[in-house]
């Protein structure tokens, strides 16, 4: 577990996050991070959007199903 502090960073509270977490999280200055609550009520923070992957699942299966279909629409 990583205790975090509360800041303020101007008009806003904001989080600093330890160089081990942003090295865990493969992400940099600038990206964008996402704060999910689970079912349970915790928080999970992120580096992918949740809903583009749900999304991509979707579009994946339709390849699937139309593969060969869109293999003559390639051409």
């Amino acid at each position: 577990m990583v205790e975090l502090k509360v800041r303020r960073i101007g008009n806003s509270l904001g989080v600093v996050l330890p160089k081990e977490v942003l090295a865990r999280l493969n992400t940099t200055d600038g990206a964008a991070l996402y704060l999910t609550e689970a079912p349970d009520g915790t928080y999970h923070l992120v580096p992918h959007d949740p809903a583009f992957k749900a999304k991509m699942s979707a579009a994946e299966d339709i390849m699937k199903r139309y593969h060969n279909t869109l293999h003559v629409l390639a051409q």
